[in-house]
């Protein structure tokens, strides 16, 4: 893990149990019968599910041709659903690490108040549930890319690059790139170039995206033996990939205009879009401050990338409207 830290699966670095384990302490507690529908909640990570649904519709909503409401509203829901238990596989396999870190040693399993057995058989009802729905109400191309989008994140990212690479966040950026290529799908039941460059746009996104957050909070992946870039390469040379990753993310963003498969208003809102990150993210780049607590231009870029993917989205959505 080129150098960095690890926390043995199971054990604190100081050696001690961790909670989200289950030791015979923490069992004997009554932890456990503190779980309620609300931890079920938090182990699918709904505020993430939230753009990961909104990109999911506006492929659907983009896509040629025609798709009722009611099968319309099951498609968004089985990519939900699919999104939440991929964020439950996750939690479940890092119930240790998350047990370790700051921000989110009060999840469910860390926690103590949610058994892994059962974070396990909820991830994988959920995923069962979302494929087969989706495949039975929209088609089983959707249902197809629906899955490897759950297995990605679920194994490809979560269990093999986060704890091996820094490059985790470059290439399991795709785990979040599928919902526009799901939804395109579960109207047309193919994928064309649009839904392709959608996916683009998230993949490039990604790591100036994460990468923003990753340096306000290395401390905490340290701590927690996970390689990100800014722990096993420094701070200055995630400043410089933020800009690097930016640059590439502005020329695939303008894409679709480009090549004639959006209009002007998306074109518009593209080029102004793209503008401001690119400004955010020098200002991250010229940056010299090492103290997390004094990190506002990638607190400010963070925080703008999460409205950065909602307005592009939207404008495409728009621009389709308009020009249909």
């Amino acid at each position: 893990m080129d150098g960095s830290p690890s926390v043995d699966r199971g054990r604190a670095p100081d050696g001690a149990l961790l909670p989200s384990l289950l030791s015979p302490a923490t069992q004997a507690s009554g932890l456990l019968s503190q779980a309620d529908w609300r931890d079920y909640v938090a182990l699918m990570k709904p505020r993430v599910m939230t753009l990961v649904v909104f990109t999911g519709a506006c492929g659907l909503a983009v896509a040629p041709g025609t798709i009722g409401l009611f099968p319309g509203f099951v498609a968004i829901l089985c990519i939900a659903v699919g999104a939440g238990a991929a964020a439950a596989f996750n939690m479940w396999y890092e119930a240790d690490i998350d047990a370790v870190m700051k921000r989110t040693a009060g999840r469910p399993l860390p926690a103590g108040r949610l058994n892994p057995d059962d974070a396990l058989a909820f991830a994988t009802i959920l995923s069962v549930a979302a494929i087969v729905t989706m495949g039975f109400a929209s088609n089983w191309v959707a249902a197809a890319w629906l899955a490897l989008s759950i297995f990605f994140y679920a194994v490809v990212y979560t269990m093999w690059l986060k704890p091996r690479t820094p490059q985790n966040i470059v290439i399991g950026g795709a785990a979040g790139a599928f919902p526009p290529v799901i939804g395109w799908a579960a109207v047309t039941g193919d994928v064309t170039a649009l839904p392709l460059l959608l996916f683009a746009i998230i993949f490039a996104w990604t790591p100036p995206h994460f990468w923003a957050l990753a340096l306000f909070v290395k401390t905490d992946y340290a701590k927690a033996g996970i390689p990100m870039l800014p722990v096993t390469h420094g701070v200055a040379e995630t400043r410089r990939q933020i800009m690097l990753y930016t640059v590439v993310l502005a020329a695939v963003a303008t894409a679709p205009w480009a090549l004639g498969l959006a209009g002007l208003i998306y074109g518009v809102a593209a080029l102004a879009l793209n503008a401001l990150f690119l400004l955010l993210a020098a200002r991250v780049a010229t940056s010299r401050t090492q103290e997390a607590a004094d990190m506002a231009a990638e607190k400010a870029l963070f925080k703008y990338s999460i409205l950065y993917l909602f307005a592009l989205f939207a404008a495409l959505v728009a621009d389709n409207l308009v020009t249909a």
